[in-house]
């Protein structure tokens, strides 16, 4: 039974303590900033009565969003360690409703900019050079001007943001906090269930074991389907409504807009993994031999392959190892990295009520802050190097651009994440010389084209029906979004796998789909990792400068854009290729070796 926070050392905790003192501080600087979100107010209808004002009310803006942002992280981040802790239920709700009331309050800036020229704005900043510091900002807010609603409108959808984010928060606290799996039988004993340690159930190598994992864990999830499609449900009608009030041709273009990103490059996506569904069916055949099975069934797609020595990796040792593989990034990544460890940025204990999952965020004024469960597996340390990665994005956008520009787009977020995991598959297999090592590694490696490329993408596939379902003027119920998600997992396993039933309900434990067209990130992101990792670590020092540069953009530059600075044009269908003919390399070699 999973033990209570507090019986854990702090070893392996973060430091909130960077963020806050203590709890009495944090509503301290709470109460502060609730009265200067009211100074806002001041400025509506004299944004733009001069030069002065709009550096005066641009200034004030930044400086309550970092302050919140700092609130925001100390609350999250204690509630997701422990999220049956009520005081930190009650903390974080009294901090996002106070972001709630600075939305509001401050929802009159972007429609009051909106209704002059932008012109004016150019007028201004040739007469006020620290202006200059948010020309970025202020032509990306210009460049949305239609589709930014009149003032009264965008302070109604500010005041509604508790109520619009009720579907993730309700999944959140039901999926997190309430559930309860049945036991499953190992050797004997009764063993309990969580979200966090179904996954080393799942990639066991006792079929028996991962069988019962799978189907207990799904069974809970099927007696709840009900309640989590109508969650679904209105999380998409609500992205509907919004991309409609805006004037967006689809939720996916609404989303899409704000990068500058054609919606070609998202439907490219589905495309192209559709034309090369060969590579991950081929993959399921050598499997299957490896495995020793007369059939695969979706719950022996995970397994993991069994070495002599069945090594473990203890965090330290995970630390270590994560160290060595990234020194192709240079001597000043490395020493930047170590501080994550040295200085507590991570939270890797396994304690009852935390968050499932993994996760990286950062507050600008501090530093990045880590959340996983570590189990002390290969994966766990393929995670970890993955979050450090997300870390040092963060970590250098912002120590080397202003608070308004550090936030990088999510379409290129995973790529410094992915880099790190390649970079670990890299490293291993070039230190492993036994074959039993090297398919292990190799499977490790597909394991990761079969998550990302592949199941990302059909979570892709998955998130664009079930809007544009909605769309149509359909209504989304479970059977619906059951139906198809087995249709999707037939489509993207072929026929040499037996999709299990229970697979229907998996949409009902992703998280991301609450998150507005997030996951199809993952394999573009991908993609783009697998080009930029294998230079790297064949030695190319300019792409690496370049990539080092890359990670300090944060939103300067276009998301295309910044990848270009790296050589990849994410507009084209061979990024994705390329990705899936180094798998295809990889499928060459283990092959051969189940052959020999």
């Amino acid at each position: 039974m999973a033990k209570e926070r507090k019986d854990f050392s702090d070893t392996y905790k973060w430091n909130t303590k960077d963020l806050f003192e203590d709890d009495k501080e944090c509503l301290n600087e709470l109460e502060k900033v609730i009265i200067d979100i009211d100074k806002i107010k001041k400025y509506e209808g004299n944004i733009l009565k001069n030069s002065d004002n709009l550096l005066e009310i641009l200034n004030l803006d930044v400086n309550i969003g970092r302050r919140i942002e700092r609130l925001y992280i100390y609350a999250h981040i204690n509630l997701d360690a422990d999220t049956l802790n009520t005081n930190y239920q009650e903390l974080f709700g009294k901090v996002y409703n106070a972001y709630v009331k600075y939305s509001s309050v401050s929802s009159f800036i972007v429609p009051e900019l909106l209704e002059y020229d932008y012109s004016l704005i150019e007028k201004y900043i040739k007469e006020n050079e620290k202006l200059k510091e948010f020309e970025r900002l202020l032509k990306d807010i210009y460049k949305e001007k239609e589709h930014v609603l009149s003032k009264e409108v965008e302070n109604v959808i500010s005041n509604l943001g508790n109520v619009m984010n009720a579907p993730e928060d309700i999944y959140s606290s039901l999926t997190d906090s309430d559930f309860k799996f049945e036991d499953i039988i190992i050797d004997g004993k009764n063993v309990e269930l969580t979200e966090s340690n179904f996954s080393v159930y799942l990639k066991d190598s006792n079929r028996e074991t991962r069988k019962q994992a799978f189907k207990s864990l799904y069974k809970t999830y099927g007696d709840f389907k009900t309640s989590i499609a109508s969650l679904l449900k209105n999380e998409v009608e609500k992205n509907v409504i919004i991309s409609k009030l805006r004037k967006y041709n689809s939720s996916l273009e609404a989303t899409l807009f704000s990068n500058e990103i054609d919606k070609k490059v998202y439907l490219n996506l589905i495309d192209t993994v559709h034309q090369n569904f060969d590579s991950i069916y081929r993959y399921w055949n050598i499997k299957k031999k490896i495995l020793n099975l007369d059939e695969l069934h979706i719950y022996d797609t995970y397994t993991e392959l069994e070495s002599n020595d069945n090594k473990k990796y203890s965090f330290d040792d995970a630390r270590d190892l994560i160290l060595e593989i990234t020194k192709p990034l240079g001597e000043k990544y490395v020493e930047d990295l170590t501080k994550a460890f040295t200085n507590k940025w991570i939270d890797s204990i396994n304690n009852k009520g935390k968050r499932g999952g993994a996760y990286c965020t950062c507050s600008y004024d501090v530093h990045p802050y880590v959340l996983m469960s570590y189990e002390n597996t290969l994966n766990d340390v393929s995670t970890l190097a993955h979050e450090l990665g997300h870390a040092m994005h963060y970590y250098y956008a912002s120590k080397n651009q202003k608070y308004q520009d550090y936030e990088y787009s999510i379409f290129v977020a995973e790529v410094a994440s992915q880099v790190n995991e390649i970079l670990l598959s890299r490293y291993l297999l070039d230190h492993n010389n036994s074959k039993e090592e090297r398919i292990k590694i190799i499977d490790d490696l597909l394991q990761k084209y079969k998550s990302t490329i592949y199941r990302q993408t059909m979570f892709a596939e998955f998130e664009l029906f079930i809007h544009e379902y909605t769309e149509k003027g359909n209504i989304l119920t479970s059977d619906t979004m059951c139906n198809k998600y087995y249709e999707l997992n037939k489509l993207y396993f072929g026929d040499n796998v037996i999709v299990d039933d229970e697979i229907k309900y998996e949409w009902e434990r992703i998280p991301h789909f609450y998150m507005n067209f997030y996951v199809w990130k993952y394999a573009t992101s991908f993609a783009a990792a697998v080009y930029i990792a294998n230079k790297i670590y064949e030695g190319d020092t300019n792409l690496r400068d370049n990539y080092l540069e890359f990670l300090k953009l944060g939103c300067t530059k276009k998301p295309i854009e910044s990848l270009e600075l790296v050589g990849l044009d994410m507009s084209k269908p061979d990024v994705i290729e390329k990705s899936i003919k180094f798998m295809n390399e990889l499928l060459d070699e283990y092959n051969k070796y189940i052959n020999e």
